[in-house]
């Protein structure tokens, strides 16, 4: 089931699932918070899934080594493969899905891409672990690679959940509109302004005078003039 719009139309949620050898590693994650709250809310739905659970071999094997030689263990194909085709598609009805591997040397993610990516019905993540991921799951079964920034991490989990999270900000009612209208990058090279609250001056630090003015045109005025 999913929720009525303004309409009175039934909408679909938005179905995030993450394929890693690691699940416990997503799970808390997204149980908390505003994720959390949304997964209540039936706005979004996500899911960790074993990437083990489609490997043939009675030891459940994800990995093997490369060819060409050279350190550590890549993952295979076949078992990413087989995860997707189980997953995609699955209480969406296959609408708008898109296949996402995480990746170091992946284009760099940005808030146009969560912007863009808010606008599929599910999205699945591909995790890499070891020394990478044949490089077919790329070519593939993915639909693109994209990195969160230019250094190595010992796992795509994380990136995963950086881009669930700056995605699911995007679907209606997660997030208050006027929080996303006036939020930094909601528009290209934008920066909010510096935030204060109470006490207006603790030590020595004081909050700047015209936030304290009560003139909202001055307000303003110097929220514009002062980027973070």
């Amino acid at each position: 089931m999913g929720r009525r719009d303004d309409n009175g139309l039934m909408k679909k949620k938005k179905q995030f699932d993450v394929i890693t050898i690691f699940p416990e590693v997503v799970e808390p994650y997204v149980q908390a918070s505003i994720l959390g709250r949304a997964q209540k809310a039936k706005l979004i739905e996500i899911h960790a899934h074993q990437l083990r659970d489609w490997a043939e071999d009675k030891h459940h094997k994800v990995d093997d080594t490369p060819y060409g030689g050279g350190p550590g263990m890549v993952m295979k194909v076949e078992v990413f493969e087989k995860a997707v085709k189980a997953v995609e598609g699955v209480k969406v009805g296959r609408k708008k899905v898109r296949v996402i591997l995480t990746s170091a040397s992946g284009k760099t993610f940005t808030q146009a891409d969560a912007k863009r990516l808010a606008k599929y019905d599910q999205l699945i993540f591909l995790c890499g672990r070891y020394e990478g991921v044949d490089h077919r799951v790329e070519e593939y079964v993915a639909d693109e690679a994209l990195s969160i920034g230019n250094y190595v991490l010992t796992g795509g989990e994380l990136p995963a959940l950086v881009m669930i999270d700056a995605i699911a900000r995007m679907v209606p009612g997660v997030i208050e509109k006027e929080s996303l209208a006036r939020e930094s990058h909601s528009e290209e090279g934008y920066r909010e302004h510096p935030q204060y609250t109470k006490p207006p001056v603790y030590k020595k630090w004081k909050v700047p005078e015209v936030l304290l003015s009560g003139d909202h045109k001055k307000i303003e005025e110097w929220r514009k003039e002062n980027p973070h």
